[in-house]
């Protein structure tokens, strides 16, 4: 497989993309904001068919669009963290760009041009070259880093805006260029998943790294290394079927592991809450404790907070 070129340029393409994306993507869960991460992949179609109608490079369209909406949507929002009223609204405004974008550029296109609404949509890392392939790589690390320098002050005020705040965190700057930097992602990534399905490569891993672990850290490792695998995976996949295209053998994969994760975090509530399990009897214990020593007023059971 890796003796064909455009293999390999996938792999070197797509490997990077995914990292960023599974750590970015973590974030966006975690700051409950997958909302924002559709609405950038359908900016991006939307800007990619812009530049198509108008004749320049889509990549440029991606970019230029996804970065001013993504800085938009961070200075709209309260406290730079765009509620589902505002991103709602930008999503119903692009779709019905994207919508006149594409009857322009498939009107005034050839069969063969037309083709290209088709790639942004579902992707084509498989017809990356290998400049293509280098300069996706290079986008995505430089992502990386600029996410990694701003990653501690960016999980306080995601977790706790309020305690960031009385920190001296600059919370506004910070959630904009949270924005900027998933704006960034999100053209970069199109190319590779296409526009429809980068929400499941932002979403996926992000999410099973919630349900696998509380540590911060470690499940912003855990998202990028299933991001990672799925993208391999996905890829190898592909390769092997014929008809079925990398994007969604990619995206496949991410969304499988993250059902497996949701079913072993149900399963281990389950157990956990199950009468007579030690979980249980320590709770039960507890609130028994609690409610027998309640002061004078307070209702036996009610939850006391220490």
């Amino acid at each position: 497989m890796l003796g064909h070129e455009f293999m390999r340029n996938a792999y070197l393409a797509g490997t990077f993309v995914a990292l960023v994306c599974g750590a970015i993507g973590y974030f966006v869960v975690l700051r409950a904001q997958v909302f924002a991460g559709d609405a950038l992949s359908h900016v991006a179609f939307a800007g990619a068919l812009g530049a198509a109608a108008i004749g320049i490079d889509i990549r440029l369209g991606l970019f230029a669009a996804t970065l001013v909406v993504g800085a938009g949507l961070g200075g709209l929002g309260e406290r730079a963290r765009a509620d589902d009223v505002v991103i709602g609204t930008v999503f119903a405004w692009i779709l019905g760009l994207g919508a006149l974008f594409l009857s322009i550029f498939v009107s005034g296109s050839s069969g063969a041009d037309g083709t290209a609404a088709v790639r942004v949509l579902f992707g084509s890392i498989l017809g990356l070259s290998g400049g293509g392939a280098r300069l996706a790589a290079a986008i995505a690390i430089a992502a990386c880093l600029a996410l990694a320098a701003i990653a501690r002050p960016l999980l306080l005020s995601s977790l706790d805006p309020e305690v960031a705040r009385g920190l001296g965190v600059p919370v506004r700057v910070l959630g904009i260029g949270f924005f900027l930097i998933l704006g960034a992602v999100a053209a970069e990534a199109t190319q590779a998943v296409g526009a429809l399905l980068l929400l499941g490569l932002l979403a996926a891993p992000g999410g099973a790294a919630r349900l696998l672990t509380d540590r911060p850290w470690l499940g912003v490792g855990l998202a990028s290394g299933i991001a990672v695998g799925s993208m391999w995976l996905g890829l190898l996949l592909s390769y092997e079927i014929d008809s079925l295209p990398a994007g969604t053998a990619v995206i496949g994969v991410a969304t499988a592991v993250f059902l497996l994760a949701a079913l072993r975090d149900r399963a281990r509530a389950g157990g956990a809450l199950r009468p007579g399990s030690p979980r249980r009897v320590r709770s039960n214990h507890r609130i028994a404790t609690i409610s027998a020593n309640a002061p004078e007023g307070v209702p036996a059971g009610a939850r006391i907070e220490p």
